[in-house]
């Protein structure tokens, strides 16, 4: 017969049994959780190294302008829109299948004109440094090919600045035709920085891939020099782009379209 003390002891076993069991399924239960979390992190973490890494100054269109980047998500609380509404008028639709041959005065000054939305967008272009980058964008704006155009992206994290020249408005457009990288040991580019006031050409991430696309920093960004710079933007341009800048962009993550709705009504590029 079983005592009072020997039940008492059977029970108290099956109580420190049943406590163990529940521990360790609670620890097993953990672990997976936690490796399943590791395993989302991980692929959270990648996805934004390849993200930053291939989709910097894209130029993103399919063959002489292709490229990665992700359409910006809406932003639950975009911020006011501090600039005008565009002029009447459509891009239009244009492509070349070569780049136009060189036809600029290299010895001369030239200047691009962005009569934008938000203001005007005054650049002192670098012709001696970067003639066929010079000459295409006055080829381009001779043709009306940035007009009413969308400047599409814009970053404020890291890197920041304003992309445009896409007549499709997505990063995927393009004139048809690239052109040489030019001026890329340019003496402003010191320290892998691109300073505040620069243009730059976009490109696919490969050599000689520019298009249209060009970016205006707007506050001094780390980027390797691969990005043609064949610009300066003026004072008051600068005020303009940081009123832009100052929107902020669609995403809330640092990198989407402009909350600002910039176009450029006009684009002109003048010899003086």
């Amino acid at each position: 017969m079983v005592t009072q003390e020997q039940r008492r002891r059977q029970l108290a076993r099956e109580k420190f049994l049943r406590q163990q069991q529940r521990r360790t399924a609670a620890r097993h239960k953990t672990r997976m959780r936690n490796t399943v979390v590791a395993s989302v992190l991980g692929v959270v973490v990648v996805g934004s190294v390849v993200s930053y890494a291939t989709g910097v100054f894209k130029d993103d269109g399919k063959k002489a302008n292709a490229g990665s980047e992700v359409s910006p998500s809406p932003s639950p609380s975009k911020a006011q829109d501090p600039c005008d509404k565009a002029a009447a008028g459509t891009v239009k639709s244009l492509s070349w299948k070569k780049e136009p041959a060189v036809t600029i005065d290299k010895s001369a000054d030239y200047t691009m004109k962005m009569a934008t939305t938000c203001g005007d967008i005054d650049i002192a272009l670098k012709t001696a440094q970067a003639p066929h980058t010079v000459n295409s964008f006055s080829f381009l704006a001779g043709k009306g090919f940035f007009d009413h155009t969308k400047c599409h992206r814009l970053t404020t994290n890291g890197i920041y600045v304003l992309q445009c020249g896409d007549p499709k408005g997505t990063g995927s457009g393009g004139p048809g035709y690239t052109i040489p990288d030019e001026n890329l040991k340019d003496k402003t580019l010191k320290g892998g920085m691109y300073p505040a006031g620069t243009v730059a050409m976009a490109n696919t991430g490969q050599k000689h891939t520019g298009g249209s696309q060009f970016f205006l920093v707007y506050q001094d960004s780390q980027l390797p020099p691969s990005y043609t710079p064949f610009g300066t933007i003026s004072t008051s341009g600068m005020k303009v782009l940081k009123k832009i800048a100052a929107a902020g962009e669609s995403t809330g993550q640092g990198d989407g379209a402009p909350n600002a709705t910039v176009v450029v009504n006009k684009a002109t590029v003048t010899k003086s």
